[in-house]
């Protein structure tokens, strides 16, 4: 088994009615992922809004989810922010707080050139010292990380390792897996044809809601059940 892969719930972020993060509630998402079997989280990401949270918050967070999964599940702490700055001292936070990798957008907003992501996230990963995921979601971020974009970064951030793809170009799971990149499909309907192609997962909010359906695909296709799996995911 390789260290990330399998089903991975993108956490939501529970608030109380006087908008504080629910601490209770959040730690009781964490337990009831894990009791179904999800192998991992992917923290403060997008169904986590953090960027809709202040760096206080999203750090307490990553220290709610590690220590409610105890060594019992992976944990991957989103660290993006519009500056390096920012998402840097975001990735010394979740270091600290114990999770086993961090992952990024590009700094969004502006667009910006290929040289200017490559720095971004060299500056994160370094700061962290833990694996590294990009995170590809341009319908949000308004930068696509192209396969040609990927090649850059692979050759300047050593600790990457893979990342969430997000983007619409379903062809493009195979050009980083054989890129030697751990690709997680961030789109949880297309995770069967994206275990086909090589991808190593699923990171996506829908395991959140019925867990139990994903994390069965996800054996049932490791068994070489695909009978099985097709089953489980037209429950999902």
């Amino acid at each position: 088994m390789k260290p990330f892969e399998g089903v991975y719930t993108a956490l939501i972020t529970p608030m109380t009615r006087d908008f504080e993060v629910n601490e209770d509630v959040l730690a009781k998402l964490v337990e009831r992922n894990i009791q179904a079997g999800i192998n991992g989280f992917w923290v403060a990401g997008g169904s986590g809004e953090s960027v809709l949270l202040d760096d206080e918050e999203n750090g307490r967070i990553a220290k709610i989810v590690t220590a409610q999964a105890t060594g019992r599940a992976k944990i991957i702490m989103h660290v993006g922010a519009p500056t390096t700055k920012r998402a840097a001292a975001m990735a010394e936070v979740a270091a600290g707080a114990g999770v086993d990798a961090i992952c990024c957008v590009p700094p969004f907003f502006y667009r910006q050139r290929d040289e200017a992501v490559v720095e971004h996230y060299r500056a994160v990963a370094g700061a962290a010292g833990l694996p590294f995921f990009a995170y590809n979601l341009p319908q949000a971020t308004n930068c696509e990380i192209t396969p040609s974009l990927m090649g850059k970064i692979q050759d300047r951030v050593p600790q990457l390792t893979g990342l969430k793809h997000s983007a619409v170009d379903f062809g493009h799971v195979r050009t980083f897996v054989n890129m030697g990149l751990d690709c997680f499909i961030g789109r949880a309907p297309w995770l069967l044809p994206a275990l086909s192609m090589g991808a190593v997962g699923v990171v996506d909010g829908w395991p959140g809601i019925a867990p139990e359906f994903w994390v069965e695909t996800w054996r049932a296709y490791r068994d070489g059940d695909m009978a099985r799996a097709q089953a489980a995911q037209d429950k999902g």
